[in-house]
């Protein structure tokens, strides 16, 4: 009799313990942080303009972590639309052809708030260039009240001046909201020593510092946004977004891309 109940107990202690082990696995490592998406990312398969399925596919995939738990603010860029300043046969000033961009990344982010609100994310677009009508201007203690009530925040218009990349606003707004991470979405499944899609035999880093980005030239995010990240000690995580659960087994732990940090 005595014998079954131990037998019972020991088997009750080792499905709990498989359960926490289960929970365990699904818990997020990161309770807030950025994801920078590209403008080209936006445009799927085509050469410009927004992809309906692939945006979609990004509304679906932030959803998931969100639903984790995580907090999500978004840092979008407008190459789908503009590349400000490498526009060079239109011969626009260089400021001028960086507030075109500007205006760009708004247009993605209203796109991408439609996309979040029609799979139940609540969703707040913030400006760093005033545009009442259409998003609320960035305020840092606004933007973290809107994270703290589970709502997803995305970010437009980068540093709201020219010569910064949103790159580099990525990693400002990134310090300012005292995210842990910034997750650097692109094409391809982590840091190269050279263009993967050109040259077949480029090695991966698994990990990287930011000292070595910066020396070897690697086009992970400008030479300022690397700075700024390593001044305030944030990693980034480069991964290839293309690939459907990536963004989550990234926010699970789960060794996905390239880490770049201090070392």
């Amino acid at each position: 009799m005595h014998a079954a109940r131990g037998a019972g107990r020991a088997a009750m202690t080792t499905a709990q313990t498989a359960k926490r082990k289960s929970e365990e696995k699904s818990a997020p490592v990161y309770q807030r942080l950025v994801l920078k998406l590209s403008g080209e990312s936006l445009s799927g398969s085509h050469e410009f303009g927004i992809d309906p399925a692939t945006i979609q596919g990004i509304a679906h995939e932030v959803k998931e972590i969100r639903d984790l738990g995580v907090q999500v603010a978004i840092m979008v860029g407008g190459g789908n639309f503009f590349r400000g300043a490498r526009q060079g046969e239109l011969k626009i000033d260089r400021a001028t052809g960086d507030y075109m961009g500007m205006l760009a990344t708004v247009i993605n982010g209203l796109a991408l708030v439609d996309a979040l609100e029609k799979v139940g994310c609540h969703t707040r677009l913030m400006s760093a260039i005033e545009m009442h009508q259409v998003a609320e201007p960035f305020i840092r203690r606004r933007a973290t009240r809107h994270l703290e009530k589970d709502r997803v925040v995305i970010f437009g218009a980068g540093t709201g001046n020219p010569y910064f990349s949103t790159d580099t606003a990525a990693a400002l707004r990134a310090v300012e909201i005292k995210a842990q991470v910034i997750l650097k979405a692109t094409r391809v499944d982590g840091v190269y020593d050279a263009d993967p899609e050109k040259v077949k035999t480029a090695k991966k880093f698994e990990k990287i510092t930011y000292i070595d980005v910066l020396k070897k030239g690697l086009s992970v995010m400008d030479s300022t946004a690397i700075s700024l990240c390593m001044d305030n000690k944030m990693p980034i995580i480069v991964f290839d977004m293309t690939v459907p659960g990536n963004l989550k087994r990234v926010v699970l732990g789960e060794h996905v891309g390239s880490v770049v940090s201090a070392g």
